[in-house]
């Protein structure tokens, strides 16, 4: 199986998520927000193609990550290859955050007809979901461009069946500290 990714993967990023991270961005989005940090990920063919099994093999050979972000680009317009990069990341202890700018009902509604969608979400620790906008951008905001964006604690959510949203507070990942430790305590 193959993924279109905008570039090879990322590695020592803390501005992608809780801790040390790995991102790998997807290539590929339709939603063309204005003022996107990304545009260059929009189009659906640029970037390169590349073996799911060598993506896996990679993450397999990290070292020193908490975890993988899924970004881009928009993750979910490659649902089955980030759906298998999702599944190996959390089989070798790595947590896995994903960025869409579709919402997370709107996941939901998607999974209805393709049911990998929600798979997925069993493999995701935080969602960031929502589009960008500029006039809600923030630069205070805990990962995340603009105030509608939400950053999901994706376990806690399907336990409770309800959107359960991560606080902005500080010593949120207090004690966090390897890929084998929960996202924070």
């Amino acid at each position: 199986m193959k993924i279109r990714l905008a570039a090879p993967l990322q590695g020592d990023s803390v501005v992608d998520g809780f801790g040390v991270r790995t991102v790998i961005w997807t290539q590929g989005c339709s939603h063309n927000c204005p003022f996107c940090q990304n545009p260059q990920t929009h189009s659906f063919t640029d970037g390169e193609e590349y073996d799911v099994e060598e993506i896996c093999a990679e993450l397999d050979a990290l070292e020193n990550q908490n975890g993988i972000t899924l970004s881009g680009g928009d993750p979910l317009y490659q649902i089955e290859p980030v759906v298998e990069i999702a599944k190996h990341a959390k089989e070798i202890g790595l947590n896995v955050w994903c960025y869409t700018g579709f919402t997370y009902e709107e996941v939901l509604e998607m999974g209805k007809k393709n049911p990998k969608y929600l798979e997925l979400l069993n493999y995701l620790d935080v969602l960031v979901d929502g589009l960008f906008v500029n006039e809600l951008k923030d630069l205070d905001l805990l990962f995340r461009g603009s105030s509608n964006q939400r950053l999901i604690d994706v376990p806690k959510t399907l336990k409770s069946k309800k959107v359960v949203v991560i606080p902005e507070s500080d010593g949120i990942y207090e004690g966090y500290q390897n890929k084998k430790e929960k996202l924070y305590i």
